[in-house]
């Protein structure tokens, strides 16, 4: 048979709180019968040991007990402790520790064991005390343990107070019972939420959230929960937002290949100049995009190849400058290179920031409107070379600026923007920063547009 969470909290609190009601109650029953019990037997014990001096003295004048056994006064006489008032004529009065009737179970065993005077139910399993004259032992003084001759109403006294101690018991574990079956209650509400809420995440269902509750374990893993909610969330909206414009990007210059080919075979268009530089330019497209994927899958898993080597950054920044020339005055775009005239030598691979850096141009190419500005910017800043590159309007939202650098995302939603990317891009960019020991951050820039800025540790 099995068991739920809630029945194996019920249970294990409920058995928890009777094992102590029932160790309480075992304890209390013990303590009175055996400490208070033992207590009074203890007392009659040391008001024996008072009597046996004058018992031992007595033997060695008589010689045997055999005058005690006709003559019980002076049993008494041997035996009773009166307690003379000093001074006054007042009556003397028995000892206090005589007041639970100690006294009246004490009786005398001879050498054999066998009653010479007092209370006749003492025996050799009674409480014995010996008596002991020239170290031979010729008597004992005996006492009835206090629980034999407990009376009837005092054992019933007994037993009520046992009695109510059980149903105190009993109705501890009630109540413990009743707080337990709440407690569980409430902890499997809970927990039964997570649980719906875990199979609705675990059916695609990413929008699922769970109230978070008190500030406790479950309400800090009820947020976390949500936490991960929403950053799955976040990752199937980029993700199909990812395959929608790949899918684009792919399927637009495909369908431009498509058309020539068949105008070709068709005997519509003869193959020239023309559509083949067309089709090549397609083609790039194609092989940009598959190469930026691949890069990125790399990149994602640390396997991108990485030849650092001791090199000039200016160098390898005015070059991809360079190359990005004429696209941009095509563009009419005015490049304008603030690049420092001393050498900042970094360890890095030459291919990868070229990369780095041609990917940064061709974004403000793509994003920066007509007759517009691209700037950029190389210096020494303590320990770091510094590079900025930014453009002109339009801008970036502040609130969007952090997002630059995640995979497939876009500012621009629309697929059907012609200078619209796939957003791999940047987030290339980024892991190529962080493999150098390198920091990327973006912001407004003062022309109006974006403004990345680069930090590479100086060797």
């Amino acid at each position: 048979m099995k068991f739920g969470i809630r029945a194996k909290l019920f249970l294990f609190v409920l058995l928890a709180c009777a094992a102590v009601v029932v160790v309480q109650a075992v304890a209390v029953r013990l303590v009175m019968e055996r400490g208070f019990l033992s207590y009074l037997n203890q007392q009659s014990r040391t008001r024996m040991e008072e009597i046996v001096p004058r018992l031992e003295q007595t033997y060695a004048i008589r010689g045997s007990w055999d005058f005690l056994r006709s003559d019980f006064r002076e049993w008494m006489n041997l035996v009773l402790p009166f307690l003379r008032e000093t001074g006054g004529d007042a009556a003397p009065r028995l000892a206090s520790s005589d007041l639970s009737g100690a006294l009246a179970r004490v009786g005398l065993l001879d050498a054999q064991m066998r009653v010479v005077v007092g209370n006749p139910d003492v025996n050799a399993d009674s409480i014995r005390v010996p008596i002991v004259v020239e170290g031979r032992t010729v008597g004992w003084v005996a006492t009835v343990p206090f629980e034999a001759v407990l009376p009837k109403n005092d054992k019933r006294f007994l037993e009520h107070q046992f009695t109510a101690l059980t149903m105190v018991g009993l109705g501890s574990v009630l109540v413990a019972a009743l707080l337990t079956f709440i407690l569980a209650r409430a902890l499997l509400r809970r927990l039964r939420d997570m649980s719906g809420a875990t199979h609705r995440l675990a059916a695609g269902d990413f929008a699922s959230r769970i109230a978070a509750g008190a500030h406790d374990e479950l309400g800090a893993l009820a947020r976390d929960f949500n936490h991960m909610a929403q950053t799955l969330e976040h990752a199937e909206r980029a993700r199909r937002g990812f395959m929608a414009d790949i899918s684009h990007e792919l399927r637009t210059p495909l369908a431009v290949l498509r058309v020539q080919l068949e105008a070709v075979q068709d005997g519509i268009r003869s193959s020239s100049i023309q559509s083949t530089n067309l089709m090549h330019l397609e083609v790039e497209r194609l092989g940009k995009l598959v190469n930026d994927l691949h890069d990125l899958s790399l990149s994602d898993v640390g396997a991108m190849a990485y030849r650092r080597a001791p090199l000039n950054v200016v160098t390898v920044l005015q070059a991809a400058a360079e190359s990005m020339q004429r696209r941009l005055d095509a563009a009419s775009l005015q490049l304008v290179l603030q690049i420092a005239q001393v050498p900042l030598t970094i360890s890095g691979d030459e291919a990868r920031l070229h990369q780095l850096f041609g990917n940064l141009l061709e974004n403000s190419l793509r994003y920066t409107d007509g007759a517009g500005t691209v700037r950029v910017d190389c210096a020494r800043h303590g320990t770091t070379a510094l590079i900025v590159i930014e453009d002109s309007a339009p801008g970036v939202p502040d609130d969007k600026l952090e997002k630059l650098f995640e995979r497939f995302y876009r500012v621009e939603q629309s697929r059907n923007r012609a200078t619209g990317g796939s957003g791999l891009g940047l987030a290339i960019c980024r892991n190529i920063v962080e493999a150098h020991e390198g920091r990327i951050t973006a912001s407004a820039s003062p022309l109006g547009g974006l403004r990345i800025a680069i930090e590479l540790p100086l060797i």
